[in-house]
């Protein structure tokens, strides 16, 4: 999923608890291999190369994570949208970019992006993408469902605590030996080796979305490497958005739909989820958080 897994297991048996990281391993690459776009072998990549062609039948599993998907860009208002890996690519991120492209250019990078155009079947389990050359991709919540998965399937063993991390996105549950909880730290990008928050974490997912690492600097304006698929420009005035509750999919859904909502529409799409919490950081530095009563 172009992203390192860490996984983390208490128990009393070494050996066997070393089988059981490799089939929390061994679950991550089956997700993979029946998601990933880039793989040409995967259901996925079936649907994309079918696209404007004909439906695909999929496994059930994949069905409902693509139809999940879809129902989290219809709570955003499509700010989160998988067909996004369709984006004419207009915008760099290696720091040669120093003009806007036109109005003309970015409209057209977007043509072939839309949620509304995946077309789900439920009784024959199918997906079809409409345009001609759309695809879907779940960079944006795979790492989340494939560290769930590792979580469940983990407890499911009788496994009473660990963490399975995909680069930051992580999945938690029971507490290390002699602490009563998972401590994870969240960055500063304005303030190196500085923690925002100490999250403690037992029953709990947490992932994270930032633009401080790919951006463009354009007349003095910074601009993500996260764009909106509705307009084709990048996400403006947040820097980073943590979001931690029960589930590290939607956790990673909510990440990514803020920051391209803002810090303002944002607030207002997470107060429908009433599990999730937030550390919002501005482009400007504003640390922005809120606490809720489980």
């Amino acid at each position: 999923m172009g992203s390192v897994f860490e996984i983390s297991l208490v128990d009393r048996d070494s050996s066997i608890t070393n089988q059981h990281i490799d089939e929390v391993i061994s679950e991550i690459d089956r997700i993979e291999n029946l998601i990933s776009e880039w793989r040409p072998q995967t259901q996925i990549a079936t649907v994309n190369r079918n696209a404007g062609i004909k439906p695909v039948k999929v496994d059930r599993e994949v069905f409902e994570l693509t139809q999940r998907a879809i129902q989290y860009a219809q709570n955003s208002g499509g700010a989160f949208d998988i067909s996004i890996v369709a984006l004419d690519k207009v915008w760099l991120f290696d720091g040669s970019m120093t003009t806007m492209p036109s109005e003309e250019v970015i409209k057209r990078s977007v043509e072939k992006v839309g949620y509304q155009h995946i077309s789900l079947d439920s009784a024959a389990s199918t997906i079809f993408l409409e345009l001609p050359g759309m695809k879907i991709g779940f960079g944006s919540i795979g790492k989340g469902y494939a560290a769930d998965r590792g979580r469940e399937i983990m407890k499911a063993k009788g496994i009473e605590a660990g963490i399975v991390n995909a680069s930051g996105d992580l999945s938690a549950w029971g507490s290390p030996p002699q602490n009563d909880a998972w401590k994870v730290g969240v960055n500063n990008p304005f303030k190196p080796h500085r923690m925002v928050k100490v999250l403690r974490l037992n029953e709990m997912a947490v992932a994270t979305s930032g633009s401080y690492e790919k951006y463009a600097e354009i007349n003095g304006k910074r601009y993500s490497h996260i764009i909106n698929p509705v307009t084709g420009y990048p996400a403006t005035g947040l820097t980073s958005v943590t979001i931690y509750g029960p589930s590290a999919e939607i956790a990673n859904a909510l990440s990514t739909s803020i920051m391209v909502l803002g810090e303002k529409e944002g607030e207002k799409l997470i107060q429908r989820f009433p599990a999730y919490h937030y550390i919002f950081i501005t482009d400007k530095g504003k640390v922005i958080q809120q606490r809720r009563k489980s």
